[in-house]
């Protein structure tokens, strides 16, 4: 069929399902971003296209990525879904959504999604999609709640998950330990009886990821259907609903670790939406980043020890590899530490009780953790050896593994009969080749030298406590998100739309290109759709300007406390305060009058939800209710009409890049005559400004005033690009003199 007529047919399935919605009524942004949706999609050419051979750049199929900005209150959501879904079923293919977070995967699948099935004439199914981890094992949950044989016993090397137990220094209570084991038991029963689904965000209480651990599905432990109790993985069972769905609602990093595992759609033949684009990029840096321990080695004997047993068991041929690539491995890693503290000791420093009489002399005592970045990320000609052995003896290692992996899999299918014990077996190396994967992968990356033009890979070493024991690891990370996502996502994606109220930098959509890898490719279409609130007649942005300058922090503090004070006194309804910082947010709270402190909830002092409900039941009640919250209360909040008339920003939230990734990227741009200021830290601000002042105005019948502190949005050049990416808000300035006679 012609683009053109797939795309006015998904117009007007769009057009017909504004029309039938109650309440709903037609807003020209929503349609506006719905026509970029629709052209997007229906220009993409999918799968396996005419005269397609994998040649010369003329045979390349095209590509259309639509990179669009939505103001609040446009609703994206309804924008994108209804073109994307219609298309995809005229086009026989699947709509990929991904998210940011696992609360707006759920909203779609519970709330937004069926609201459509019920409105399109067509049928479609759709179906949630979560990594392995966050659902439960039960043959791992079996043995942990049988109290027999857990992660603190000193098991034998035949206990599927002695692992469990490798690198633990002390034995844990015996309390914590009854403790763990019933809580483990209750997580049985209720699974049993089929009162939990064996998703881990169902349950009432989600456990600790430290709790959690022990008993979540993980791939590298997994046989698939070789398990004795494979027919009731709920794992397996949510999968099956992936199948038939044409609708899969993913999220960033569940999207970034599929690729190429055929878990979700094959990215060159499906629609993908990324929904809150903006944090691809951060989450890509997670995703590609990697570590290893260089103390905690025990780990490394058991594993030869296992790949011994059950390498001979399956007649390989590379045992007599085993023992001497396991050996110089764990003195190739032993070396790494040791010399990483010779080069480093003035930096990484551990509390003086950790140390010996002699290593005092070297190290004074510190806090209990410290990293120490490696300049220009030349590793120090000390280091290259033992990283290079260490890289050298896992990969040799790893290749053993892989041949008794495919023997072990080659002899479930040829003797069913053996296939449980088969699959124990191959659990039990994969339960720690994790660990050799992420050595052998992090020494790589330390060992890589930048290729000229392009960014070097950030590298540090960090140094923590573990009770009375060191802790040193060696880190690595790609430095520029937006390389890892054109190699690893863009070069697979045919048809795409990426979208947020957040995309552009002031006013400009260049720093989000950069970051998410689509810079100057010729498939990128940009549209910023405003929102349709009347920002200059339903807010007013009272910019503060205090005596003292906000780079003097204590005086500032003071400062803004004092003024932040006399506005909340006149609060009457819902209130959101900001910080940029705890020690703010810990002196406004002190400085709180006995009538003022009655109304205050500060975050963490109540589980988020069950403040939130405080929240609302107060403003409810028509009590003044103001909440103390940071970064995390800044972002997806959605607090409509009175729960929030009133909004605060103590400072201007500034993300300065003082994280080893960004140390080493401000390092790269200093050194190529680049100003990592004016091209990181201010649009990076740009954005979680327009995320923090997003929460004022959330419908067209709101009225609000937000309060920024920050003399700097209106005394610098780079604060008036800042305004320029904020909602167009009546403006009011407030000098020192006004604060001071309020």
């Amino acid at each position: 069929m012609n683009p053109k007529v797939w795309a006015d047919e998904a117009l007007q399935s769009f057009d017909a399902v504004v029309q039938a919605t109650s309440g709903f009524r037609v807003r020209e942004g929503q349609r506006r971003m719905a026509e970029a949706v629709a052209q997007a999609f229906s220009e993409a050419e999918l799968g396996k296209v005419e005269g397609e051979s994998g040649g010369g750049a003329g045979d390349a199929p095209q590509r259309a990525i639509a990179v669009l900005q939505a103001g609040t209150g446009v609703g994206k959501s309804l924008a994108y879904s209804v073109p994307a879904i219609q298309l995809a079923l005229a086009r026989g293919t699947r709509v990929l959504i991904s998210t940011a977070t696992v609360a707006l995967q759920e909203q779609l699948v519970h709330k937004d999604l069926p609201a459509l099935a019920a409105q399109l004439d067509q049928p479609f199914k759709f179906a949630l999609a979560k990594g392995r981890g966050r659902y439960v094992c039960k043959l791992k949950l079996e043995r942990l709640a049988s109290g027999g044989q857990h992660e603190d016993d000193d098991a034998p090397d035949d206990d599927l998950f002695a692992d469990q137990a490798a690198e633990q220094r002390a034995p844990r209570p015996r309390a914590e330990t009854e403790a763990r084991v019933q809580l483990y038991t209750r997580m049985a029963d209720v699974l049993t009886t089929g009162g939990w689904d064996g998703d881990r965000d169902s349950l009432e209480t989600p456990p600790e990821s430290e709790v959690w651990q022990p008993v979540a599905a993980e791939a590298s432990s997994c046989t698939g259907k070789h398990c004795p109790v494979f027919s009731q993985c709920t794992y397996y069972d949510k999968r099956k609903e992936l199948v038939g769905a044409h609708v899969i609602v993913a999220n960033h990093d569940l999207l970034l670790t599929s690729l190429g595992a055929r878990l979700l759609p094959e990215l060159d033949n499906c629609l993908l939406v990324v929904d809150e684009a903006h944090h691809l990029p951060a989450t890509a840096l997670d995703r590609f980043a990697c570590e290893a321990d260089l103390s905690r080695l025990n780990w490394i004997g058991k594993l030869a020890s296992r790949a011994l047993r059950i390498g001979q068991l399956m007649e390989i041929d590379e045992l007599g590899d085993i023992a001497p690539h396991a050996t110089q491995l764990r003195t190739a890693l032993q070396d790494a530490a040791r010399l990483t503290m010779d080069v480093y000791g003035d930096t990484l420093r551990a509390p003086r009780q950790a140390y010996g009489a002699s290593t005092l002399a070297r190290f004074a005592p510190a806090a209990t953790s410290s990293r120490a970045r490696v300049p220009g990320g030349a590793l120090p000609a000390a280091l290259t050896e033992p990283f290079a052995q260490a890289a050298h003896h896992a990969g040799g290692l790893l290749t053993v593994l892989r041949s008794i992996a495919k023997a072990l899999r080659s002899a479930m299918r040829e003797r069913p009969e053996e296939a449980k014990r088969l699959s124990t077996l191959y659990a039990q190396l994969g339960t720690l080749a994790p660990r050799l994967e992420a050595v052998h992968a992090t020494a790589q990356l330390l060992l890589q030298d930048a290729v000229e033009g392009t960014p070097p890979a950030a590298k540090w070493f960090t140094l923590a406590m573990d009770g009375d024991f060191i802790v040193v690891k060696a880190h690595a990370s790609p430095i520029q998100p937006g390389n890892t996502l054109r190699h690893h996502l863009w070069s697979a994606v045919r048809g795409a739309v990426l979208t947020s109220a957040t995309l552009t930098s002031c006013g400009q959509f260049d720093f989000f290109l950069r970051e998410a890898g689509l810079s100057g490719d010729d498939a990128v279409r940009t549209l910023a759709v405003p929102s349709p609130f009347d920002y200059a007649r339903q807010g007013i942005f009272i910019a503060t300007e205090t005596a003292a300058e906000p780079r003097d922090v204590l005086a500032f503090t003071a400062d803004m406390v004092s003024a932040l004070l006399a506005d909340l006194a006149r609060v009457e309804a819902g209130a959101l305060v900001l910080f940029t910082s705890r020690e703010q947010m810990r002196q406004a709270t002190e400085r709180l009058t006995p009538a003022l402190r009655a109304h205050v909830l500060v975050q963490n002092s109540l589980p988020r939800q069950m403040l939130l409900r405080q929240h609302r039941e107060r403003v409810a009640a028509s009590l003044p209710s103001i909440i103390f919250g940071m970064q995390s209360f800044g972002e997806g909040l959605d607090l409509p009409g009175p729960l929030c008339e009133s909004l605060f920003i103590t400072k201007l939230p500034f993300a300065p890049p003082d994280d080893p990734v960004g140390e080493a990227r401000a390092e790269w741009l200093r050194a190529a005559g680049r100003d990592p200021f004016s091209e990181l830290v201010v649009p990076a601000t740009a954005i979680r400004l327009a995320q923090w002042v997003g929460r004022a105005i959330r419908t067209e019948e709101d009225r609000a005033h937000v309060y920024c502190y920050d003399k700097r949005l209106v005394r610098t050049s780079y604060g008036t690009r800042l305004l320029q990416g904020l909602p167009p808000f009546t403006l009011e300035r407030r000098s020192a003199t006004t604060i001071a006679t309020v």
